[in-house]
């Protein structure tokens, strides 16, 4: 049981890599099977639903992986600000890494299958949205109100996917550091403002 599990944890990773290199459509079964290392006729054992299995459940996973990496920044850094920061350069540092091949690991797959496929739309979905309220929650323990905590998480991330892929498409990192800038000014702005109506408030108390 053991290795099966296994076999089927480096399938994942490997359709997560190539999905996100290289979108769904371009990635055949042979390359998925042999990039994960598994005997030919493996990957109907451990997914029965096929490729588009495989795609949700690589989808799912990498999302999680970006899900603990936002905590992670949130835990480590002093305010929304620094873990924005922390979360960016680790974005780049990765994209450099690949030669710009690997962006967002949902976007690509999100632009080439999710409109064919409901099961992975969905997956891509579930991730965006962990991804949005993670940071959302980073904010309210920060002090900003729900609503607003909500709206700069939407356009946090918003701002984070759209400079990715122009990094990716121009072989440049001037976008991301840009948006990282920007980021860094705004929630800097945002959590001082909150720090000082909550100061105010027990003033008034």
């Amino acid at each position: 049981m053991a290795r099966r599990t296994d076999t089927r944890r480096r399938m994942v990773a490997a359709a997560g890599a190539l999905f996100r290199a290289q979108g769904y459509h371009a990635t055949g079964l042979n390359q998925l099977v042999a990039t994960g290392g598994a005997p030919k006729g493996s990957l109907y054992f451990h997914f029965p639903g096929g490729k588009e299995q495989l795609a949700v459940e690589a989808m799912r996973e990498a999302a999680a992986e970006i899900r603990d990496q936002l905590r992670a920044a949130g835990a480590a850094a002093p305010d929304p600000a620094g873990a924005i920061v922390l979360v960016i350069d680790g974005l780049a540092a990765e994209l450099v890494g690949t030669d710009f091949r690997s962006g967002c690991p949902l976007a690509t797959v999100a632009l080439d299958a999710a409109s064919a496929s409901e099961p992975i739309a969905a997956a891509c979905r579930e991730g965006y949205r962990s991804w949005r309220d993670t940071i959302a929650e980073l904010l309210r323990e920060h002090g900003l109100g729900a609503d607003r905590a909500a709206a700069l998480a939407t356009v946090a991330l918003s701002a984070v996917e759209g400079a990715l892929l122009l990094a990716r498409t121009e072989r440049d990192l001037s976008a991301l550091n840009q948006v990282k800038e920007h980021l860094v000014t705004v929630l800097r702005a945002e959590h001082t403002a909150a720090a000082a109506m909550h100061t105010e408030e027990k003033e008034r108390d």
